[in-house]
């Protein structure tokens, strides 16, 4: 999966950063071309800022749809400090997309919302992707399936290594405390920060997980060369995953968590 803006950087960090509609499906197309094969969508309002405008995700929809044809496409309901989760529920009621990601820890501001957000869900066909940024996070998403909450089938995980600040720099071992806490039969992503996001992908994936890759986490190679786009990104970690080591092959001797996964 690409994130080729997110919901806090501009092109003043890149000029290549998609910021309007026609951008970002500009960024799709060549990051289908170059290996993508989903696309973690922001779009932005007329000012550039974040937006959860269901208006305009519906029409970024279609033109992905019509521009990149089997590109899968995730909405995203990020507040980004700007929106409640009310707001969250109501984009997701609006837009009724086929597939969100959802942060525990945002819907954890409003309890009494979090039936509804993962029910509407469930109703409408939205499949869930759970954003987490640590174990205490995925400690909750638990504790809402035991409950009912969260639906059973509603499983899809997104472990965030790191955090969205400046100067962040993310690290293979950050991905260990998840392996130890992850249940078994789930299936989860990974996103990373800094020069080091290529190298922590590469280690989810030894390990069996899917990977996130873009400008919304990484501007940089790991040499701190700037990309010259999101393709570019693209390209070169497709390229580093062609030899990929199967994760029960080495879940015994791994040095980041004794637990195997899969196989």
């Amino acid at each position: 999966m690409v994130a080729p803006n997110g919901a806090r950087r501009t092109r003043a960090d890149h000029p290549a950063l998609p910021v309007t509609l026609d951008e970002t499906v500009g960024t799709a197309r060549a990051c289908h071309a170059a290996g993508a094969d989903g696309l973690h969508l922001h779009v932005r309002d007329a000012a550039g800022q974040h937006s959860l405008d269901a208006g305009r995700y519906r029409e970024a929809l279609s033109e992905l749809g019509r521009a990149a044809p089997g590109l899968a496409v995730q909405i995203t309901t990020e507040a980004g400090g700007l929106y409640d989760v009310a707001a969250q529920l109501t984009c997701l009621e609006a837009v009724a997309p086929e597939w969100a990601s959802v942060s525990v820890r945002e819907i954890a501001r409003a309890p009494e919302l979090a039936d509804r957000v993962y029910g509407t869900c469930a109703a409408q066909g939205t499949r869930v992707q759970h954003i987490l940024y640590d174990t205490a996070d995925l400690a909750l998403l638990r504790g809402w399936q035991a409950r009912g909450l969260v639906r059973h089938d509603q499983t899809d995980l997104l472990f965030v290594l790191g955090r969205y600040s400046t100067g962040q720099v993310s690290q293979p071992s950050d991905l260990g405390p998840f392996l130890d806490a992850l249940p078994r039969g789930s299936s989860w992503m990974v996103c990373a920060f800094g020069a080091a996001e290529h190298a922590c992908l590469r280690e989810a994936a030894r390990w069996g997980g899917a990977v996130r890759v873009g400008f919304e986490n990484s501007l940089t190679d790991e040499t701190g060369m700037t990309w010259a786009d999101n393709a570019a990104s693209v390209a070169a970690l497709r390229r580093s995953l062609t030899v990929a080591q199967a994760p029960c092959a080495a879940s015994l001797s791994h040095p980041l968590s004794p637990m195997p996964i899969g196989g």
